[in-house]
């Protein structure tokens, strides 16, 4: 059984839903950031970049959200959250699973702090670009590869649930809130929100 070290408020809620969607039973560990818990040895030994999530698959432990998106969904083939390989699907999917937290994260920090980058030095170039290209890409829905929600979806809806609806970091555009909706809308969705509120 997978172990999934978690913490809540924080990128832990994408593997949370992740494994929610997936319908596999798995074993969550309270990894109690606020305390510190992430800085232990014991923790360390898991994860040294000392951050949640985790995951822990028999011999296999990996951290890195859309990494163990990416681990999960091949892992649970049944669960149907990534196109199989040689499907053309799988490189849009592939792009926009690494989008989240190569260009969605990192555009929203600056939003949010207001830091000025040079967009050639910025590994995910100019936050409003960031932020249009994924708007025109929403606009045609309901998901990102259109049809198929995957393991994708997980990682943008949480990245922009995160920035948009609960610490308004990021301005609102109509296509993200129709966006959020959906994915609040999802069994799995409203599980790990359940969890992740106690």
């Amino acid at each position: 059984m997978m172990k999934l070290y978690w913490s809540p408020r924080s990128r832990s809620f994408t593997a949370l839903w992740l494994m929610e969607e997936t319908g596999q039973p798995y074993e969550r560990v309270l990894t109690d950031i606020a305390a510190g818990a992430q800085k232990t040895p014991e923790y360390l030994a898991i994860n040294p970049m000392g951050k949640v999530p985790a995951l822990q698959d028999g011999d296999a432990t990996m951290a890195e959200a859309a990494a163990i998106c990416a681990y999960v969904a091949e892992r649970y083939p049944e669960a149907k959250l990534a196109p199989a390989l040689g499907d053309p699907l799988r490189a849009k999917y592939l792009y926009w699973l690494f989008f989240a937290p190569s260009c969605i994260e990192p555009a929203m920090v600056q939003i949010a702090t207001k830091i000025e980058m040079n967009s050639v030095a910025a590994g995910w170039g100019d936050s409003q670009r960031v932020y249009d290209v994924l708007d025109k890409s929403l606009e045609k829905g309901p998901w990102i590869l259109g049809e198929n929600f995957s393991a994708a979806d997980i990682a943008i809806g949480s990245a922009l649930n995160f920035s948009v609806r609960l610490f308004k970091m990021v301005p609102s555009r109509p296509s993200f809130d129709a966006y959020i909706a959906r994915c609040m809308a999802r069994p799995a969705f409203q599980r790990a929100e359940k969890i992740a509120a106690g």
